[in-house]
């Protein structure tokens, strides 16, 4: 009802808004535009109200719902832009519909399905067949409310104006009608859209009062209700009759079928009867065999349990080696433990140790060049000593020559001096001697003056003389003050000389320690390198231990009904995809999965193994031989 009254106001509106249209444009796109917009309110008003007093799914062939896609698209064709090629003029309403699906995600399923359909060759039958598929999803309103179709229209267009949001609004009241639309077998692409305007004229004396049009839409809904019917029966006759068709074929079959199965009853029976007398002798045949393979169970049976009285004892045993090697095994862990820590201190020792050497090397080689240089040094202090001495013995003998002259100058002097005093008393001028050989009386005065003028001359050489053995004196206390420098300077270069003789002596038991700690780590690495091989044989017989445990106790076999798909690649299992044992694990697997053969420990000839199993058994027994 509210809908009802809601499109009467819609059309009383429309009414007034078309006249008023008529009387004040006169311009032929506004007019065909009003009248576009005037039929599209009264075709969705007579199919929301056709369909509500219809109650029922619309189909194809419904009249009102042809008549809305004719009008729909006229509206849609209104102020199209035409697309000019140099053949004709394209005006397709597909090219608007076809941008949608960028716009709304929702619309790619209709936008693919309307393009993919296998008898449509032009756009408008795809324009038809997508306005189908979106009144069939209840969105044909939200796809064509977009303002982006607005580039496919020209300036007055119906869907520019506000009478193409009008339009937009009113589709809203669609989405109330279920429609079944059928578009795979019709001609979208021939149809010619026309508007059949009988469906929309009324005469003006009925539209007067609302009882007439009751009763008018009553008959209506009753003719087309009849009708359907109608058809409904007609449908149902024909396929009754195509039934009753079926029915006497499979009747006339059934009694062909009824004698052949009466002969064929008859020779069954005859058959039941030779079966009968054969199954009684094989069923004593049987007997006597179930009777022979009861006592062959009975024998293979106490086979059996001897067998696996032996392998419980052969289980026994190897547990014991296994639990003696795991022992063993930890031993050698705890000692190759022992031996990585001792090798770690000796590394550290010998960096040490090579640590301390290249500094003492560093050292010696530092004291040698000294000692090349003190060398140097004492050759030349020896040779410098020996010429020192040289020039003090030369000194010496000159110092004592000097003496000797001053010895002799000495007793000179004193002779002289006495024979002065001598020659002066003897020679005196109060003695009445004789005649002297001096004849005149200055000759005796001239004596004097000659001895005073070589004493002179000898206290000065003497003083010259006192000088020079002086500075020779200092020079020799010199010398030896020198002397003595150089002898200090060679005693200490002794005892350098000594400490570096000590520190070689050092350097070559550091270097013998060197080689026996060597010797040593050369030594633990070869016993590393045995132990660790014996531990690889070790863990190899572990694992070899382990799997005839394994084979001795037995795989957990899986069983069929609990595994519904492949274990590796987790597909199902059908009946292409057959179920397969993995003779090593006991797991179900694929073919695909457990196409490999090996021979297994518990198995006399190669069995199936997963790919699992096959890739861990190749890559131990490469180990095992590499080892």
């Amino acid at each position: 009802n509210l809908v009802k009254s809601q499109f009467d106001i819609c059309s009383v509106h429309s009414i007034t808004l078309s006249l008023c249209l008529f009387v004040a444009v006169k311009d032929h796109m506004a007019v065909e535009r009003s009248n576009l917009f005037s039929m599209m309110k009264l075709s969705i008003k007579g199919l929301i109200q056709s369909s509500l007093s219809l109650g029922r799914t619309l189909d194809s062939d419904y009249p009102p719902l042809q008549q809305f896609f004719v009008v729909l698209e006229q509206c849609l064709k209104h102020g199209l832009k035409v697309k000019k090629s140099f053949i004709n003029q394209n005006k397709s309403i597909w090219g608007p519909l076809e941008l949608v699906q960028k716009l709304c995600p929702d619309s790619t399923d209709i936008t693919t399905s309307a393009r993919d359909l296998p008898g449509l060759k032009t756009g408008l039958g795809r324009a038809r067949a997508w306005l189908h598929l979106a009144l069939m999803q209840k969105k044909l309103s939200d796809y064509l409310k977009h303002k982006a179709l607005f580039e496919f229209y020209d300036p007055g267009a119906l869907m520019m104006e506000e009478e193409g949001t009008v339009i937009g609004g009113m589709l809203v009241g669609l989405n109330v009608i279920d429609a079944n639309l059928c578009i795979k077998g019709e001609d979208l692409d021939s149809q010619v859209g026309v508007i059949d305007f009988s469906l929309y004229l009324k005469d003006p004396m009925t539209t007067e009062t609302t009882k007439d049009d009751a009763k008018l839409t009553a008959i209506l809904d009753q003719k087309h209700y009849i009708e359907e019917l109608n058809r409904h029966l007609s449908c149902t006759v024909t396929d009754l009759q195509a039934k009753m068709d079926s029915i006497e074929k499979t009747n006339s079959k059934l009694i062909e079928e009824l004698t052949a199965a009466t002969d064929r009853i008859n020779s069954l029976r005859e058959e039941q009867e030779t079966l009968r007398h054969e199954n009684e002798t094989i069923v004593q045949s049987n007997q006597k065999k179930e009777e022979a393979t009861l006592e062959d169970s009975a024998v293979e049976l106490e086979t059996y349990r001897q067998t696996r009285q032996g392998l419980d004892e052969m289980y026994s045993v190897v547990w014991k080696q296994y639990q003696e090697e795991k022992r063993i095994r930890q031993e050698l862990e705890r000692e190759l433990e022992l031996q990585v820590g001792l090798k770690q201190e000796m590394e550290m020792a010998m960096r040490l140790l090579e640590k301390d050497t290249h500094e003492k090397q560093e050292t010696l080689q530092a004291l040698r060049q000294q000692l090349d240089q003190v060398k140097t040094l004492n050759l030349q202090m020896f040779h410098k000593t020996q010429d020192c001495e040289r020039e003090a013995q030369r000194k010496e003998e000159e110092e004592g020559q000097l003496e000797e002259k001053i010895n002799q100058m000495e007793t000179t002097i004193k002779e002289m001096e006495q024979r002065f005093v001598w020659t002066c008393l003897t020679r005196s001028p109060y003695k009445n001697t004789k005649q002297t050989q001096f004849d005149q009386p200055g000759d005796i005065l001239l004596i004097p003056t000659m001895s005073i003028k070589q004493l002179s001359d000898l206290d000065t050489l003497r003083l010259g003389l006192e000088s020079d053995l002086r500075s020779e004196k200092e020079q020799r206390q010199a010398i030896q003050r020198a002397l003595q420098r150089e002898q200090d300077n060679s005693t200490e270069l002794r005892t350098q000389l000594q400490q570096i003789q000590g520190l070689h002596t050092e350097l070559q038991d550091v270097r013998q320690e060197k080689k026996q700690l060597q010797q040593t780590c050369q030594d633990q690495e070869t016993a590393l390198q045995e132990m660790g091989l014996h531990l690889s044989q070790s863990k190899l017989k572990m694992e070899d231990f382990k799997e005839v445990n394994k084979a001795l106790k037995g795989q957990a076999w899986l069983k069929d009904d609990e595994a519904t798909q492949c274990k590796h690649c987790q597909k199902e299992f059908s009946i292409a995809r057959r179920k397969h044992h993995c003779r090593n694990c006991g797991d179900i697997y694929c073919n695909s999965c457990s196409s490999n053969e090996l021979a297994l420990p518990s198995y006399p000839r190669p069995v199936r193994v997963c790919d699992i199993c096959h890739s861990l058994l190749l890559q131990r027994s490469t180990s095992s031989t590499s080892s």
